[in-house]
This record gives structure tokens, C-alpha cells and sequence, in this order.
């Protein structure tokens, strides 16, 4: 995955130190009930889409924006999910992150589902009771997009 040019800037002068990073997961629906997933080419795992919010960009903008970038699928953000403090990642080149997820519950408005840049391997529809292979972290995504609960959000430390 491309390291984003504002991201680059900071490593500059902050080095390899821990930074919190708005990361934006979209988990976008057919008419059809379907699931739109891609299969990363970091990982070679299918996964819902995703990405980071750049700077003055509203989350809900970044998600359409990912979606489209990632599968030429044109959607629109219609709810906030989840939101949740990932755990800290470190990169083999040292440099530590932390992501605060926040994901949408996005409809797709038109474009074809297909590989549109070199994050995926593959993009494809899924009937949600039919899912390809998949990690914690997009299986709750994906529950959490099908219920009408409020937004989910996990509280680990005592108030």
C-alpha cells in the first residue's frame, strides 16, 4: 500500500514514533443485499474496503472516495456503524501506527465492480450468507452494517 505524501511529510521530523491515524473502513451494499469486498494485495486476504482520511477530509468522503479509487464502484456513506481504536501496528520498516477505525454502512449508486488500483487482486460481490474467508476485524464490520443498532463502540477502560 501507497504511504499517503501528508504521511510521508510527518515521518520526516516524527520519525518512526507511534502516530494515531484516522482510518476509514466502507462497507457498501447492492440493491441486491450484496457485500462489496476486495481481496488485498498486501495480504492476498479478502477484506471490506478501506483507507486513510486525508487532511480536512469529512470520513464520510473519505470512505466514497476509497470505495471508488479501490473497485470503480461509486457509493454513498448513509451511516456510522462502528468506530473503534485499533490496536498499534508496527511496519517492517519500523514505523509504528495506531488506526481509529470508523466505519460506514455505504450504498452503492453505480459504477462496475472491478480491480481499480494496485491495493486489490481482486473485487467482487458477496451474498452476505455467503462470504469468502474472513478476518474478525471485517466480519464485525459487516454485522454491525446489517443491523439498525445504534453505533457500536467499545469502551476497554474504566471512565
Amino acid at each position: 500500500m501507497a504511504t499517503p505524501d501528508f504521511i510521508r511529510d510527518i515521518r520526516a521530523t516524527a520519525g518512526h514514533q507511534l502516530l494515531l491515524l484516522p482510518g476509514i473502513s466502507a462497507v457498501v451494499f447492492d440493491d441486491a443485499g450484496r457485500v462489496l469486498l476486495g481481496r488485498r494485495s498486501d495480504t492476498g486476504k479478502w477484506s471490506v474496503i478501506g483507507g486513510i482520511a486525508e487532511p480536512g477530509e469529512e470520513p464520510a468522503v473519505t470512505a466514497e472516495r476509497e470505495v471508488h479509487e479501490e473497485t470503480a464502484v461509486h457509493c454513498v456513506a448513509e451511516r456510522v456503524v462502528l468506530v473503534q481504536a485499533l490496536k498499534p501496528v508496527q511496519y517492517a520498516n519500523g514505523d509504528r501506527c495506531q488506526y481509529l477505525d470508523i466505519t460506514f454502512r455505504c450504498r452503492a449508486t453505480g459504477g462496475e465492480a472491478r480491480v481499480n488500483d494496485d491495493e486489490s487482486l481482486e473485487v467482487a460481490w458477496f451474498d452476505v450468507d455467503a462470504l469468502p474467508p474472513l478476518s474478525e476485524f471485517a466480519l464485525l464490520r459487516i454485522k454491525q452494517s446489517l443491523t439498525d443498532e445504534p453505533t457500536w463502540f467499545e469502551r476497554t477502560q474504566e471512565a
